[in-house]
């Protein structure tokens, strides 16, 4: 259960939340162009293009949950389960697994038409990093400042489709996610009218009136839908602070709390961390559930010609400035 984002100000910003019911120890890791990346069915990339993002560092290798590369690519998966299937390993394709998917694409691609274009060369195998781990279920979002797009690979085969609001969260399908904005297209940021009656005199009694019947559960759907009208009616500056701290308040208007999503084992899922990207400069910004301050790793500032990972804690302990 999670909630990416796409936000265009000046520059570019891509970001989700993370939301489970615990951490894999996930930290900010920067992959310098000369770390080789090795592909369980493909050649390997001894370079590619330099990214920075959240990954699970096993065996020397970042498994990425998201991340955005040095050439204005931003690329994140999302729990799609129960949809997602994977198939088996075929002649003449790229046969590439879930956990290889955003290295491959995001180390060669340096927009979503070049991703387009390999993801039609490209099949999704049914293979693990790990025996120790199981095979996620996941779909895309791909995005550039330009155009975004969310790939599915589903019973059918692999999906490829125009993302126009830059959003994604779960389930269901995409194309079963943008219907069902069509439920809710009297919404608005401003007051509403009479539209009930016209012999009732009928009056607003509140501001923010144009927005009841917004969704408000931690559902993947109803995520959706809140996030792509906080995000497609959201006004901010254009300046660094600015845009940063707006996006971050896109993403908590789908934020989940402690205590108020349980799965059927007792667990409680809520959101572990925050990201927002700034694409063109190679910064990443982030919050977790216990440290609201926004913490920042920029990318530009490591030896991006080195060969090994560079790995940052996610730092977790809340800083609170006291001002007596």
């Amino acid at each position: 259960m999670c909630t990416a984002a796409t936000y265009l100000t000046k520059d570019f910003y891509f970001g989700r939340t993370l939301d489970n019911t615990l951490s894999y120890n996930e930290e900010v890791v920067v992959t310098p162009r000369n770390y080789p990346f090795h592909f369980k069915k493909v050649e390997s990339m001894q370079t590619h293009y330099a990214m920075i993002g959240v990954a699970c560092v096993m065996k020397d290798y970042p498994l990425y949950y998201d991340a955005i590369n040095e050439k204005g690519l931003g690329m994140a998966g999302l729990n799609f389960v129960g949809n997602a299937v994977y198939g088996k390993e075929e002649k003449g394709k790229c046969n590439i697994s879930q956990f290889e998917f955003i290295p491959w694409i995001l180390g060669q691609c340096s927009c979503v038409k070049e991703a387009r274009e390999l993801i039609e060369r490209m099949n999704l195998i049914e293979l693990s990093f790990d025996d120790s781990l199981p095979i996620a279920q996941l779909h895309w979002i791909i995005a550039d400042r330009n155009e975004a797009i969310t790939v599915e690979s589903v019973k059918d085969g692999i999906k490829v489709y125009d993302n126009t609001v830059g959003v994604l969260t779960n389930n269901p399908t995409f194309p079963e996610q943008m219907f069902s904005l069509n439920n809710y297209m009297a919404i608005s940021p401003k007051q509403p009218q009479n539209c009930f009656c016209d012999k009732l005199s009928l009056q607003t009694y509140s501001m923010g009136m144009g927005t009841i019947g917004l969704p408000g559960g931690l559902a993947s759907q109803p995520r959706f839908v809140r996030a792509v009208f906080t995000k497609m009616n959201s006004v901010s500056g254009d300046s660094e602070n600015e845009s940063v701290n707006q996006f971050f308040h896109i993403l908590n208007s789908v934020e989940q709390q402690k205590g108020c999503c349980e799965t059927a084992e007792g667990s409680l899922k809520y959101t572990i961390y925050t990201s927002c990207c700034n694409v063109d400069k190679g910064i990443f910004y982030y919050t977790t559930y216990d440290n609201h301050q926004i913490c920042a790793v920029d990318m530009y500032r490591e030896d991006l010609e080195k060969s090994g990972l560079v790995r940052y804690p996610v730092i977790n302990e809340e800083q609170i400035l006291m001002q007596n």
